[in-house]
């Protein structure tokens, strides 16, 4: 800084020798004056830069994915969707059992599958929104949104197995092996008679 200054100085006395006086330091003042402000200017300018980048870099940090609040997102979808495909008619009798028993079950596995992933392709799964209806057995599908392809599936299965009456067998399916194995998550008893369809509402008397 010390040196430009001096150059400047330099600068209006070389002038002023070689203009033979016509040209006088006070006429070349507005120069070095153009030049401090210039200075000055560019130096306000790579200040308000670094400001918006460390901005942008607070913004940045604060929008890192989050694996635990995904999982948790997902998992509450499941319960969810495992409500939604009870409907009005099992909910009441095997809602709570199933949040005890079954749904603990699930989030292992969906903990399991997200470990099996870096953070950029976690981010683009996603469940699917309504559970199959009649005696169809989806609950809902983690499947990525870029390929549309399913990553796991949650089914449950009506069953009756001779003088025992009615199951629901909860499982899941996944990519690793186009979704041939069953892999249990346990089975809640209904009753002996026929349970209703799933999503079943209530009737209005």
């Amino acid at each position: 800084m010390k040196a430009t200054a001096w150059f400047r100085k330099s600068l209006v006395i070389l002038v002023s020798v070689l203009t033979f006086g016509l040209v006088t330091p006070s006429d070349l003042a507005w120069l070095a004056e153009a030049d401090t402000l210039k200075d000055t200017k560019k130096g306000l300018v790579e200040e308000e830069g670094l400001a918006y980048l460390a901005s942008q870099n607070s913004t940045e940090r604060k929008e890192e994915f989050n694996r635990e609040e995904f999982l948790s997102g997902i998992l509450d979808k499941a319960e969810e969707s495992a409500y939604m495909k009870f409907g009005e008619k099992i909910n009441p009798k095997i809602g709570d059992e199933f949040k005890q028993v079954i749904l603990p079950k699930m989030e292992e596995a969906l903990t399991e599958m997200a470990s099996q992933f870096p953070d950029g392709k976690l981010q683009q799964l996603t469940i699917t929104e309504q559970p199959s209806a009649g005696r169809a057995e989806k609950i809902f599908h983690i499947y990525d949104s870029l390929s549309g392809k399913d990553i796991i599936r949650f089914h449950v299965r009506q069953e009756n197995p001779p003088l025992e009456g009615y199951w629901f067998d909860f499982h899941y399916h996944t990519y690793h092996d186009s979704f041939a194995a069953h892999h249990d998550l346990g089975k809640i008893y209904w009753d002996k008679n026929t349970p209703p369809e799933w999503t079943s509402k209530q009737k209005l008397s």
